[in-house]
């Protein structure tokens, strides 16, 4: 600034203002009227600098550096830095307001605990009210057109991070004018769901790498969507970019509050491995899908390059680098002797005061500088390390995968230049052995290509996997090795004479797998657009038949179509551009996937509700089974003559889903009263059953209670609608199964019957000079075979669940057991032969009752001792009575 300024004011001005623009500004500007005015005047509150032409020029219109008053006054030596405030206008007014109060007063007085609790709620409200509303316009706002509101999705200035493309979708769907436009932008707002970047940093880096996978799904999914128009390039082009920056900001976060040469080193190592994953992942998912994935998808091709994310790229090299420099740090000091001269706050030294994750150019001559330093600390150790090396190498070198594996184990070493020139025989070692290993690959490769997966000479089978899709896995699988293989070389053995010739080998054999992979991927896509084209391969659009050859409904939905979207996914992942047509057929297949196998299932139904019904049920399921067949046979088609076949395509999609829930509709209905007829079937049974075991004589009661519930359960079915005619097969079939149960134990009732009928009590009396019964012997005659014949006769009482006016079945019983009868007679005849038996054994000790006792002691009894005899065994008579028994059964 020329020092011919003395006014310290504007000094002041002009200096901000030619620091702001990089330029040097005039001293004849000082004498600029919009300058003295805002300085001397009280009410001129604003002065505005631009650079026009590479000069700077003040005004109070062209607004892009900002000086204005605090209050109404003249501008003075003493308050010029208290009363003037500066400010910017980049973009425009609304970008400055917007960002202002984003990052700087709603962070003040929302957040900052000073500030907002004296700050009023309501007005907190309306602070945030009015971001969220700037934020809304500058998204919708052409900024390079004066302010006007943008007609084009092209506008993507206003998008600077994740969160404003998904709320600039969510306003279009809420605002727009057409509900076409609407409904599209509701579409893409639905999409963007799944994926969450409000909460970013509120995730573990490992958790980042799912977000980072869902979205690339969720990104390839909007931009293959064809139910409306679609998604715009530029916009997917800005959106992968500030998704790139939010992911590269959250890593730089994450990792910046570790010590990266101090923390232990799994620590450090595992982190910077996650940073870079992270970054990675994003870099390599936007390049396949915008270079590869899109650019093939005719429907919606990638028209510009692929999106490569500079910064991106950049951060994660440098993580690579410090990631690099700690592990060559580890790795010399265990193999070094001078612990210290390779420890950690030795040879980290030169990075003191740089923070490697806070990357940018600016600060890569800084970075530059320090790695060269550290380089000279670490270059003795290097040294020693070589010796070691060389002496592991030599004690293993008779094994060629432990040879390797110390390679593998010691790569960062190796490729330092010290290190690998120390190792130059040794190298050339490994470069002969990868040499064969790659030959025995190609030999291996060549033996088995020719034959099918799981075959012992065949390629090797995964788990799953279609024959194409296993058979391209495998290639890809030796593809790696040969990759792995190809970046070993180039990592330790670039600078040997026969590196150029591995490379050769390694380049001829990928050729050779690639065009082994195609071939087939060719081979497959062939065959499936001949078989879209065959209405017998079961990939065809007709999907439904009902033959009436054989009553069956078949659905042409086959297995293959459900392989075939398994190995178009598959392929599509593995980086295939799958032909139109067989993306379409596969389109329609997985469209269409769930409605294919509800009719599978209903088919299925169909097909095997015969074996489900209860054969004397299915009178009563009829009407049910006519409606649903009905229902098969009259779906909403155009009706014409199909030759005695049902045939339904894919072609209407809304009619076929008005048509599936009809026919579920009637299934159900079919498949609800067969359950619920089942269950009163599976009820009786059990009914019936436990009837079997039910005395037929004693337990009369039980019977009849048992066939009074049968009998309510049929009442309760006609009361629900079914018609008696159609139970009547059911009836029958209970009727014989109580038949069954009647007979069992009818058949048991006639084997015990004498021990079965009610008791009949009978005492034996001595009456009018003789024994006899009481009741009389022929009353008792009479009343047991009154209840043998009641016994006999029930089958003719027996109505089981018949109707009234019914043939009843039970009474053929008595006739199919008549035979028993002869048995039960015999043994009622030996029960009265036993009966009469007791009397007789009570005849001898009635006898005296039966004679003229004193003409009979007049005859015999003729002296004393007759009568003291006779006394005697009258004595011991009577007592021999008293053992007598009083009972008999």
């Amino acid at each position: 600034m020329d020092s011919a300024v003395k006014d310290p004011r504007k000094l002041f001005l002009l200096t901000t203002a030619g620091n702001y623009f990089s330029l040097n500004p005039p001293s004849s500007l000082s004498a600029c009227t919009e300058l003295n005015s805002f300085l001397d005047d009280a009410n001129q509150f604003i002065l505005a600098a631009s650079k026009e032409g590479g000069e700077l020029h003040f005004s109070d219109k062209e607004r892009l550096l900002v000086f204005f008053k605090l209050r109404p006054c003249v501008i003075t030596e003493e308050n010029v830095s208290r009363a003037v405030l500066v400010s910017s206008m980049l973009e425009s007014p609304v970008s400055t307001l917007y960002q202002t109060l984003r990052w700087v007063f709603n962070p003040a007085l929302l957040q900052d605990e000073k500030w907002s609790q004296a700050f009023d709620p309501r007005l907190q409200s309306l602070l945030s009210e009015l971001e969220a509303g700037l934020g809304s316009v500058l998204r919708h706002t052409n900024t390079k057109d004066s302010g006007k509101r943008s007609l084009s999705e092209d506008d993507v200035l206003g998008i600077v991070t994740p969160c404003d493309e998904f709320q600039y979708w969510a306003e279009v769907g809420r605002t727009a004018e057409r509900s076409s436009e609407r409904e599209r932008a509701a579409h893409f707002s639905e999409l963007f769901k799944p994926i969450d970047y409000s909460n970013l940093d509120s995730v573990s880096l490992v958790e980042a790498l799912d977000l980072v996978e869902n979205t690339r799904d969720v990104l390839d999914d909007v931009w293959k969507q064809d139910e409306h128009k679609p998604y715009p390039e530029t916009r997917m082009c800005r959106l992968m970019d500030v998704i790139g920056s939010s992911l590269g900001r959250f890593v730089q976060k994450k990792l910046c509050v570790l010590h990266l040469w101090e923390d232990p080193y799994l620590t450090v190592r595992e982190s910077l491995r996650e940073g870079v994953v992270v970054c990675e992942q994003w870099a390599a998912a936007c390049e396949h899908l915008t270079g590869q994935v899109w650019k093939r998808y005719s429907p919606h091709l990638w028209k510009g390059d692929k999106v490569h994310l500079q910064g991106l790229n950049s951060l994660t090299q440098r993580l690579e680098e410090v990631l690099q420099i700690r592990t060559v740090q580890e790795k010399l000091q265990h193999l070094s002797a001078r612990q210290q001269q390779v420890s950690a706050s030795r040879a980290f030294e030169p990075f003191a005061g740089l923070n490697p994750v806070l990357y940018n150019p600016y600060t890569e001559p800084l970075w530059r500088a320090a790695v060269s330093q550290f380089e000279r600390v670490i270059s003795p150790a290097e040294e020693e390390a070589a010796r070691k090396l060389k002496t592991y190498i030599r004690d293993v070198q008779d094994s060629p995968q432990q040879c390797l594996q110390v390679f593998q184990k010691h790569r960062e070493i190796i490729r330092r230049p010290t290190v690998s020139k120390a190792l130059q025989s040794e190298r050339e070692v490994l470069l002969t052995r990868l040499h064969d290993y790659c030959k025995g690959l190609r030999a291996d490769f060549e033996s088995r290509c020719h034959s099918a997966p799981g075959e012992k000479s065949g390629p090797l089978a995964g788990r799953n996997l279609p024959e194409v899709v296993n058979n391209i896995v495998w290639v890809r699988q030796l593809l790696m090795k040969v990759e792995s293989s190809v970046k070993m070389a180039e990592a330790l053995l670039l600078d040997l004479p026969g590196f150029s010739a591995f490379v050769r080998l390694c380049a001829d054999l990928q050729e050779q797998l690639r065009a082994y992979e195609q071939e087939h991927f060719e081979d497959w896509s062939r065959d499936l657009l001949s078989g879209l084209a065959d209405p017998k391969s079961g990939i065809s659009n007709r999907v439904m038949e009902l033959d009436h050859t054989d009553g069956k409904l078949k659905i042409h939905y086959s297995e293959r179509l459900v392989s075939l979207l398994r190995e178009v996914r598959q392929l599509s992942a593995l980086g295939f551009s799958i032909p139109s047509k067989i993306h379409q057929a596969a389109g329609t297949a997985e469209k269409f996937y769930r409605q294919a196998m509800i009719l599978k299932q209903v088919a299925h139904f169909y097909n095997v509700i015969d074996q489900q019904m209860i054969p004397s049920q299915r009178p009563m399921l009829l009407n049910y089974a006519l409606a649903f067949e009905q229902v098969i046979k009259s779906p909403r088609y155009d009706g014409r003559d199909t030759g005695g076949k049902l045939q339904i395509t894919w072609e209407n999609a809304k009619e076929l889903e008005l048509y599936i829930n009809r026919l579920q509709n009637a299934a159900e209905k079919l498949s609800t009263e067969n359950r619920k007829l089942r269950k009163w079937h599976t009820s009786f049974t059990d009914k019936v059953g436990a009837l079997m075991s039910v005395d037929l004589l004693r337990q009369q009661q039980r019977w009849k209670d048992g066939l009074q519930e049968l009998r309510t359960g049929f009442a309760m079915l006609e009361s629900q609608g079914i018609r008696v005619s159609d139970m009547r097969a059911w009836r029958q079939h209970w009727n014989h199964q109580l038949y069954k149960a009647l007979e069992y134990q009818y058949q048991v009732g006639l084997e015990a019957l004498n021990k079965n009928l009610p008791e009949i009590h009978i005492d034996l009396v001595f009456k009018q000079g003789r024994l006899q019964f009481r009741p009389a012997f022929e009353e008792v005659r009479a009343k047991y075979y009154r209840e043998m014949k009641r016994f006999i006769s029930i089958p003719n009482q027996f109505k089981g669940v018949s109707e009234l006016g019914e043939e009843s079945i039970f009474s053929r019983m008595i006739d199919r057991n008549a035979d028993s009868f002869l048995a039960v007679y015999g043994k009622a005849e030996q029960l009265f032969s036993r009966l009469l038996s007791v009397q007789d054994t009570f005849k001898e000790w009635v006898v005296l009752g039966q004679v003229d006792m004193e003409a009979l002691a007049e005859k015999h009894l003729h002296s004393a001792q007759d009568w003291e005899r006779n006394f005697k065994a009258l004595k011991a008579k009577g007592k021999e009575s008293e053992r007598l028994p009083s009972t008999y059964m």
